[in-house]
């Protein structure tokens, strides 16, 4: 036992950690990326209900939207390895450059790509009604997501961790 009360194991490098290791539910960085993931689609969905005044529960599975989901995630497990394995590790730098290539193709490429589509549609729509495409399906448009959603995701992300991190280290007991 540590002195915060949560059993202590030892990780790949001999040193001891607060986090218990026998089961995936205490596996702080898996905890935390899909509990904020699931926090992020959630909070989506009240964010598109106090723009729009309707619940849109699509938000559930969608993407794009305040916060992003995957900067959500990705910062989450990269502050929960961080937290878990030391934020001077090989681990860490891993997490933190995927979650940095994640973060910027949300408001790079996929940000693009759905601005693309509207247009696309935009065109098609006006295409005259015997074009073989004028009865195409609409592209999605939501695809990436603004600066603001992507640093709003983040925060979400490793609040979330340093959260988990608190109750892994004093509020589990073995």
């Amino acid at each position: 036992m540590d002195e915060g009360g949560g059993s202590v194991d030892s990780n790949a490098t001999g040193t001891e950690t607060p986090y218990p290791s026998n089961s995936i539910f205490s596996n702080l960085p898996l905890v935390s990326a899909l509990f904020a993931f699931a926090m992020a689609q959630s909070l989506k969905v009240f964010s598109s209900w106090y723009r729009e005044d309707r619940w849109d529960l699509k938000q559930l599975v969608g993407s794009g939207g305040m916060p992003s989901s995957h900067s959500a995630t990705v910062a989450a497990l990269a502050v929960a390895i961080g937290f878990q394995e030391g934020f001077g590790g090989s681990q860490f730098a891993l997490a933190l450059i995927m979650a940095f290539v994640v973060m910027y193709d949300a408001t790079g490429v996929r940000l693009h790509a759905g601005r693309q589509a509207e247009v696309l549609n935009q065109i098609v729509c006006e295409l005259p009604s015997e074009h073989p495409l004028a009865e195409s399906r609409p592209l999605r448009e939501l695809l990436g997501h603004t600066p603001p959603q992507v640093v709003a995701g983040a925060t979400l992300g490793m609040v979330t961790a340093a959260a988990g991190h608190f109750l892994f280290t004093y509020g589990v007991r073995a």
